[in-house]
């Protein structure tokens, strides 16, 4: 049991969550407490031991299901075969009907074990010779769960206690949306106990650890910013304001230090003179700090405008520690979005289209263009930027086969204090295609990007104090 325990921290710090020895050690207690007799209880007093965040359940929850799993092996009364002998398919959707519409746990549990031995099972081992793997996908391919919402809410209002009762026309309306909203919700809740059983399967086969890092999705926070969907943005969106207190905290801290300035070497040995040359009492270069300004630079096309617009909310939340910010959107066509960030803070999901629909970011075509951006912006926006300022360029450097206008961020890097190119490509892509990312490196300091904790790490090291 102790293997399994470090096993199961060792997997959740590789998917990036931080977890100590103090957690280790506490976690181990309470288990030692609760038991292995109810093994939600022991999920759950492992997360308040393990965990700091609420966000951190998508990672823990199927690592946990794979340590400390609800069973091991093939279910009972099953061939075990992974599809030697597949099991009468409409009898198991008439079975999960009755068990959604009874919402029985355990019922539902079962069926979740039942098809994925039925109907997951790939490979070339023929019958009886067992299956190469288990699969979640296919199996809810074959199944279709969520073609059943119509038969299980019949099958609920057919029940004794489903009627509508005395109800108005617009209170069944109402009441007819909750229970479909309800019904989905528990054929989801069945997909995500097919996928854990399927992961459950091949883990056997394959090695707990090894599956635990490869099929289960890591935090939102590591997620490349390219890659991630709907859901992971909008998670991340939600972790602006935190990130930028932590970041605000880290910059007034290198603000203080900086305030006491560099050793004035001439004064520091005049001083010495009292004491024989030995320079006792160093005397410090005073500096007289002035917040800096600051100017972001943001391709806000395709699937860069996710990483533009989370580090644009990131920037707004942490305006407080500047003089100055001012925001430039581009996809071809520079225009300032300072006003649409400030104003719009109350909705930061809606920030992408509020751009793109107010702004003009775009000329006669739909393609990011940064020679033609950044040479508006050195004509019309210089202004902006000063020996003051430091400039953020976000993007992928991908021109699209046009013209770089390497001298317009020349421009803009001779009259700016320092300008950094944050790229959310990999670095082996740079200058890959129509990518002109290192002809950009050599008037700019490039750093790759590719997640919010990259970010993070970035805007902590290189903002100025």
């Amino acid at each position: 049991m102790a293997g399994r325990l470090t096993g199961l921290v060792a997997t959740l710090r590789s998917h990036g969550l931080r977890i100590g020895t103090g957690e280790t050690v506490d976690a181990a207690a309470a288990l030692e407490a609760l038991g292995l007799a109810d093994r939600e209880r022991v999920r759950e007093g492992l997360a308040a031991a393990l965990l700091h965040q609420e966000g951190q359940r998508a990672v823990f929850d199927p690592v946990f299901d794979l340590y400390f799993p609800l069973g091991v092996g093939a279910p009972d009364g099953t061939s075990g075969q992974g599809g030697g002998g597949e099991p009468d398919r409409e009898a198991l959707r008439e079975r999960l009907v009755a068990a959604l519409a009874a919402n029985d746990q355990a019922l539902l549990a079962r069926l979740a074990a039942e098809a994925v031995d039925g109907f997951g099972g790939y490979g070339s081992g023929g019958a009886g010779q067992g299956s190469d793997g288990w699969s979640a996908h296919q199996t809810l391919g074959r199944l279709r769960p969520e073609t059943l919402l119509a038969r299980v809410l019949a099958a609920l209002r057919a029940r004794p206690d489903g009627g509508p009762g005395e109800e108005t026309s617009g209170e069944a309306a109402f009441t007819d949306r909750l229970e479909a909203d309800e019904i989905r919700r528990r054929i989801e809740g069945f997909r995500e106990r097919v996928r854990t059983e399927a992961r459950r399967r091949v883990a056997e086969r394959r090695g707990t650890r090894e599956i635990a890092l490869r099929a289960v999705a890591t935090t939102a926070d590591r997620v490349d910013f390219l890659l991630a969907g709907r859901a992971q943005l909008d998670e991340l969106r939600r972790t602006v304001h935190p990130l930028a207190r932590r970041l605000a905290t880290r910059l007034a801290a290198r603000r203080r230090l900086a305030a006491h300035g560099t050793i004035d070497l001439r004064r520091t040995l005049r001083g010495s003179l009292s004491t024989g040359g030995v320079p006792m009492r160093p005397v410090l270069r005073r500096r007289r700090p002035a917040r800096p300004e600051l100017v972001l630079l943001c391709d806000v096309s395709g699937s860069v405008a996710g990483f533009a617009n989370f580090t644009m909310l990131l920037v707004q939340a942490l305006h407080d520690q500047f003089s100055k910010v001012r925001v430039f959107a581009f996809v071809n066509r520079v225009d300032e979005v300072t006003g649409l960030l400030t104003h719009g803070s109350a909705d930061p999901a809606g920030l992408g289209a509020r751009i793109l629909g107010e702004a003009t970011v775009t000329g006669w075509h739909g393609s990011s263009d940064y020679g033609t951006s950044l040479g508006e912006f050195a004509e019309r926006h210089l202004d902006a930027v000063g020996p003051r300022s430091t400039v953020f360029v976000l993007g992928d450097a991908r021109t699209n086969m046009s013209d770089p206008n390497l001298p317009a961020l020349r421009r803009i890097a001779e009259r700016a204090r320092q300008v950094y190119w944050l790229n959310p490509e990999q670095r082996s892509q740079w200058s890959t295609g129509d990518s002109a990312a290192y002809a950009y490196a050599q008037l700019v300091e490039m750093h790759e990007c590719r997640n919010a904790r990259q970010l993070g790490a970035l805007i902590a090291r290189l903002l100025p104090v």
